[in-house]
């Protein structure tokens, strides 16, 4: 049995790629189910964000050469069914980790190293619902558990003890920097922001430290928008009133979990026309994309997705590089603690079995001192029969063992036996009695 982490993202396949595979949020509980059906998968969890789907298993069974190979393509094959894709698409954007490997590229994860924004923030509530989710699924059993606490402790280390996440590098922060750029005075302009997620209410805090003249928040349901608008004083839509309002918006943000874009390039043109084609500057951050990619051939709009967000990103990603080092030295130490418990747990079974041998062995023993005093023998003698039945019983096996490696030159076990019976404070005793014979 192994740690499996396979997955897809922003380095490794396109945009086009990405939005084909992602799960929208009211389909992961059941994708889970159908991934644990999978012969050689024990346990799952999916985190599906903008810029990267990723599975992290825990592969069942005795883990042979080639066996974690096995359960990769299997896992391979299941996304791209699920997503009716060909099986050869993810062939060139596909990745996989195992064990040691697959711990250190999760906490990487988690702690934003692996982000397009170096160490932004957002992906560790990602990545914690993800865990969520899959508890209330059912999907994460002890093994899963215990390496997504480890991770989360490393993602707290590296968030509370190094400056990672030190002056706001996100995809909301590098949207508004652009639109600053572009337009060098936010004060007159109106944002209209589609969604009303994280993302979103990070990218409305940006733009209100910048300065923006008026903000609308549009959304699936009026209340959730209401709740946002009334923080940064904006004015909530539904999604429905979009097309009405669309002209009055300088600058269109948009992050929604809708699996069909929300704005054509008709409904863009015809905002445009009332506009008198002063131009829009569009950002679209969400996978799938809100907004069709045909709106971007209109000479009055900047339209922008997550990919083309690389350059803001970049500069930043120079501000963090030192926090990212320092990062690397407390995840290592993260992954270190995984093997040793991982060690450690390997040894359950045999301190279980152990602990079952020495339990029969004085039951055995308790027995017939309850046998001897009732038969007439005092309580003295029977104590002194218990404790020397127990002993000799106990020590037999481990003498036996010593003995025959003494006998056989195996220096390596009479150390080891040494230090497993912990016999140091014993080693200049010149005694000659035989245990097993006492």
């Amino acid at each position: 049995m192994t740690l499996l982490a396979f997955g897809i993202n922003h380095n490794t396949a396109s945009l086009d790629i990405r939005e084909r595979v992602a799960f929208s949020p009211e389909s992961v509980t059941q994708a889970l189910g159908k991934l644990c059906a999978l012969p050689l998968v024990d346990e799952a969890i999916i985190l599906s964000t903008c810029n990267r789907t990723e599975i992290y298993a825990h592969v069942a069974g005795e883990t042979v050469a080639g066996e974690v190979d096995m359960a990769a393509r299997q896992i391979q094959q299941w996304l791209a069914e699920h997503h009716q894709l060909p099986v050869v698409a993810l062939d060139t954007s596909r990745y996989w980790h195992d064990g040691k490997q697959a711990a250190e590229h999760m906490m990487r994860v988690a702690c934003g190293l692996d982000s397009l924004v170096l160490g932004e923030p957002q992906i560790l509530g990602q990545v914690k619902s993800a865990y969520s989710v899959a508890c209330d699924a059912g999907t994460v059993g002890r093994y899963l558990h215990d390496v997504f606490q480890q991770v989360f402790a490393v993602a707290k280390r590296v968030r509370t003890e190094t400056a990672i996440g030190e002056n706001p590098v996100s995809v909301a922060y590098a949207a508004v920097s652009l639109a600053r750029q572009i337009f060098s005075d936010l004060k007159q302009d109106t944002a209209l922001l589609i969604g009303a997620g994280e993302t979103i209410e990070l990218v409305a805090r940006h733009l209100r430290e910048q300065g923006i003249g008026q903000i609308i928040v549009a959304n699936r349901t009026l209340e959730r928008a209401a709740e946002l608008a009334e923080r940064f004083s904006a004015e909530a839509i539904l999604l429905a009133d979009i097309p009405e309002q669309l002209h009055r918006a300088d600058v269109v943000i948009t992050s929604t979990a809708s699996q069909l874009p929300l704005l054509g390039k008709g409904a863009v043109e015809s905002a445009l026309k009332k506009r008198k084609h002063r131009p829009m500057f569009m950002v679209d951050i969400a996978v799938p994309r809100d907004i069709e990619p045909e709106v971007g051939e209109l000479d009055d709009v900047y339209l922008y997705s997550v990919d083309d967000l690389s350059e803001v990103i970049d500069e930043n990603r120079r501000s963090r590089e030192g926090a990212a080092q320092e990062a690397d030295g407390i995840i290592a130490t993260g992954v270190e603690r995984y093997v040793r418990s991982l060690r450690a747990l390997d040894s359950v079974a045999t301190i279980r079995a152990y602990r079952e041998q020495s339990e029969n062995i004085r039951n055995q023993e308790l027995e017939k001192a309850l046998r001897n005093l009732q038969s007439g023998a005092s309580p003295e003698q029977a104590l002194k029969q218990l404790a020397r039945g127990l002993t000799n019983k106990l020590i037999h096996a481990p003498t036996t063992r010593i003995k025959e490696a003494g006998a056989a030159g195996d220096s390596q076990l009479m150390d080891l036996s040494q230090k497993l019976f912990a016999l140091n404070q014993y080693s200049n005793s010149t005694g000659s009695n035989d245990p097993d014979q006492s």
